[in-house]
């Protein structure tokens, strides 16, 4: 079995009889990402949260190609299976939505509502994913050469300079969400990079067409780069809509907790 190949940090919260959404957290986040959405989801729902491979305690005790995608999905589906969770809804940020998305479209049966904040199907073409992957590469090498914190403190802050992210770093829990960062190993999150990378995962355009779970896709006003994306996906996936969110860049549940609350709870309670 894949899941023989992780050792999962993960939290399963039972509020009886009530969905489990499982949460997936982005690049460089951990089982912590979603705690300030969780309080104000936990009365409606159950939920499992996890660190992703290459973050926070999640081992890999695999050979390196288990911090990719599709290895990293069926553990996923095999922990559902230890945990005798049958169906339940999904909701994943950015590198946790482009692994959403894999897992909504390769094993749909699994899943009833599905929530994707500032998701990919990844790159179309065999050229952009080299590239990608080429930019990658250089990347995950300034994080293995971060072996101090203040080197990793840096890469973060260079990190949090990219225009996807908007006006984050003026956030007034900025300081606290990069604290929670540099508890990473970035030597993990070098693997994660090269295995999870948007160029290494297998392009899920031409099946997103095929898609016939509830979709919400949540993009924050600043993200030009993902709105752009997400228009085209919800163009294509005739069970996908789109939900632009003032007031955010690319880390909505950061910037805007509660209009990320409330689309997520209208969604999931509304009628099919």
């Amino acid at each position: 079995m894949t899941l023989e190949k992780y050792k999962f940090n993960y939290y399963l919260n039972v509020n009886i009889n009530k969905f489990v959404i499982v949460f997936l957290h982005g690049f460089m986040g951990n089982i912590n990402e979603f705690d300030e959405a969780i309080k104000f989801l936990a009365e409606d729902f159950s939920y499992l949260i996890l660190d992703l491979p290459g973050h926070g305690k999640t081992k890999v005790v695999g050979d390196d190609e288990y911090y990719g995608m599709e290895p990293t999905a069926q553990a996923i589906i095999n922990l559902l299976d230890e945990l005798k969770i049958d169906k339940c809804h999904l909701m994943g940020y950015s590198m946790g939505a482009r692994l959403g998305l894999y897992l909504t479209l390769n094993f749909p049966e699994r899943f009833i509502k599905v929530v994707l904040e500032s998701a990919s199907p990844g790159l179309a073409t065999e050229a952009e994913r080299l590239e990608r992957v080429r930019r990658d590469a250089q990347i995950a090498r300034k994080l293995s050469r971060s072996i101090i914190q203040t080197d990793f403190a840096t890469f973060l802050s260079n990190w949090y300079n990219q225009p996807i992210f908007g006006d984050i770093k003026n956030h007034p829990e900025y300081d606290r969400m990069v604290e929670s960062r540099l508890q990473n190993n970035p030597q993990e999150l070098d693997k994660s990079l090269r295995f999870m990378g948007t160029g290494c995962q297998p392009s899920l355009w031409e099946k997103l067409q095929y898609n016939t779970i509830p979709m919400l896709l949540l993009v924050g006003e600043f993200d030009k780069k993902f709105i752009s994306i997400n228009i085209e996906m919800a163009r294509i996936c005739e069970f996908a809509q789109i939900k632009i969110i003032s007031n955010a860049g690319h880390n909505i549940h950061f910037e805007n907790t509660l209009a990320f609350v409330e689309n997520i709870k209208d969604f999931l309670s509304a009628a099919n």
